[in-house]
């Protein structure tokens, strides 16, 4: 039960996918230009950022966070302008920066595969309620604004 409750937060297949990347970064020492530590650091803010800044807008709208919960309202303001998917986005730039200030660029590899599996196990489950829920309002929505960016 307490397994299932896990996989269904994103945050812990963050931290697997960020396990695996310091893993292979261990075991694929590769050398990481001096700049790159920084800039890590910077896309750590910068997709928490968007994640605080997305769940703010998200609470102002009094919708779910949550995945697989019903929204409330479907949220089409602030960082929903230019991403429909705006904390997912931030979870996969932050991989990408704890990659690179770990300075383990090998394990930028499991950032592609962690965005397929975000979209594969929780982004298209739900687009499919808030479609259902929202209908063509969503449909202008969803041709508007894109999945990612």
């Amino acid at each position: 039960m307490i397994v299932a409750r896990l996989a269904a937060l994103p945050p812990v297949w963050l931290a697997l996918f960020a396990l695996a990347g310091a893993g292979a970064g261990w075991l694929i020492p590769l050398p990481l230009p001096g700049g790159l530590r920084g800039a890590g650091l910077v896309l750590i803010g910068a997709a928490l950022a968007l994640m605080l800044w997305a769940a703010l807008t998200m609470a102002r709208a009094r919708t779910t966070v949550m995945p697989g919960r019903r929204p409330e309202a479907l949220v089409t303001g602030g960082p929903f302008r230019f991403s429909r998917n705006p904390i997912y986005l931030g979870d996969v730039i932050l991989l990408a920066g704890l990659m690179l200030a770990l300075a383990a660029p090998a394990g930028l590899l499991v950032v592609p595969a962690f965005a397929l599996f975000l979209q594969r196990r929780f982004i298209l489950r739900e687009e499919a309620v808030i479609a259902a829920a929202f209908g063509s309002a969503y449909d202008r929505y969803r041709m508007q604004v894109r999945r990612w960016i």
